[in-house]
């Protein structure tokens, strides 16, 4: 029952990645992930010239780093790397990027911080891996914060 619960709350766009991943049977879950892996967008060049921008999710078992923005129309925007080598990394990295992009400030803080538990990986990763996207998506939150502040009090 309570894996039904963040479901109403959550941005079409994490409802259908959720409902993806719990759709699958449990032993194709992690193709679903490799399939992410393999999505995660390159960095766009003025991050990819500028790694020291980044922030280094350092929860997470392979080096990832995040940046995100905040647009004029208060749209968010996650960038993410981690190593090819490191496929569930990506995949998590890909799931926060793709699932918070493009949302409102507002429904990107409305994201249960619990998302990564609620997607049917549980059983097939470690709970230190589902830690670690937890602790992408809380920094990324975090930033969304840091970033729409300013945004927030001009607005007021």
């Amino acid at each position: 029952m309570t894996d039904e619960l963040p479901e109403p709350q959550l941005p079409e766009q994490l409802s259908e990645i959720r409902t993806d991943f719990l759709d699958l049977p449990e032993k194709d879950r992690l193709l679903l992930l490799l399939e992410f892996a393999n999505e995660l967008p390159e960095l766009p060049a003025r991050y990819s010239e500028h790694p020291d921008l980044l922030e280094q999710v350092v929860e997470c078992q392979s080096p990832v780093f995040i940046f995100v923005e905040v647009d004029d129309d208060n749209r968010v925007h996650v960038y993410a790397t981690a190593p090819k080598e490191a496929p569930t990394t990506r995949g998590f990295a890909s799931i926060i990027a793709q699932g918070l992009g493009g949302l409102t400030v507002e429904q990107a803080l409305a994201v249960p911080d619990d998302f990564p538990n609620t997607i049917g990986l549980t059983a097939a990763v470690s709970p230190l891996r589902i830690r670690g996207m937890t602790a992408l998506l809380a920094r990324s939150k975090r930033q969304i914060r840091e970033k729409s502040a300013p945004l927030t009090e001009s607005g007021a």
